[in-house]
């Protein structure tokens, strides 16, 4: 578990709340709806409108990965392809055919076939590698989507802030109803301005970083695949591979 992101929101909670606290102004301020409901809901229109509903769905089940990213195993796949590379050289490519059902993970398993069936290690490289950028292109089109709300999220906040001010205007007459009014215009610059840089772009950063984490972990067994196929020591294909991380 990654508690890096639970610190992080509660180190901006205090940050923004108790500011608020110690200079002496009241905490209810900040909970206008009208404020929440622009910045909020217009966030999530923008968004929803700029992508495709796959992509909304994938960007959205990706935030599990700020408490539990993805166990890759890192040390498990390079202690497996050296195993791999073992057997492929003493025994030849074809002793891997039984081991291909014990891998559930398509990517290395697409690899080990590959070597099985005695693909050229340049080919093999090739295939592997458009794999990797399709993987990465798609991964990275998703937690974009936390990019894009970290963009529009000021802007609705200025939006609300307009908004409060009009109301306002309309009611100069009405005391009663100016506060009211002008809470909700900075309340909303505030949500807007909040959440885009201490929810949404650190949300973004951080989906990013794990992506490129997984797509150095799939670099690195398609170099242990090739290096497979070419028939290399397998303890020099293992230090290699170590080198990733």
């Amino acid at each position: 578990m990654d508690t890096s992101s639970l610190i992080g929101l509660v180190l901006a909670l205090i940050a923004v709340l108790g500011t608020q606290a110690i200079e002496g102004g009241a905490l209810s301020l900040y909970l206008q709806p009208a404020a929440f409901l622009i910045v909020v809901l217009g966030t999530l229109a923008a968004v929803v409108m700029q992508n495709p509903w796959p992509t909304l769905r994938h960007g959205f089940r990706m935030t599990r990965w700020l408490l539990h990213p993805p166990d890759d195993d890192v040390d498990g796949a390079i202690s497996r392809i050296k195993r791999w590379s073992q057997i492929a050289r003493q025994e030849g490519p074809l002793a891997l055919e039984k081991y291909i059902p014990q891998v559930h993970d398509p990517y290395i398993k697409g690899g080990l076939q590959m070597v099985l069936d005695g693909t050229d290690p340049a080919h093999l490289s090739e295939a592997m590698e458009i794999d990797i950028d399709a993987f990465e292109e798609r991964e990275l089109r998703a937690c974009r989507i936390w990019e894009s709300a970290g963009g529009y999220a000021p802007t609705m906040g200025i939006l609300g802030a307009v908004m409060g001010l009009v109301h306002v205007m309309q009611n100069l007459t009405d005391p009663s109803k100016i506060g009211i009014g002008i809470a909700v215009a900075f309340v909303a610059t505030i949500y807007g301005v909040g959440l885009a840089n201490l929810v949404f772009l650190p949300i973004y950063h951080k989906l990013r970083n794990v992506v490129s984490h997984r797509v150095r972990h799939r670099e690195m067994i398609r170099d242990g695949m090739v290096s497979m196929a070419r028939g290399d020591n397998p303890r020099l294909t293992e230090q290699r591979l170590k080198y990733y991380f």
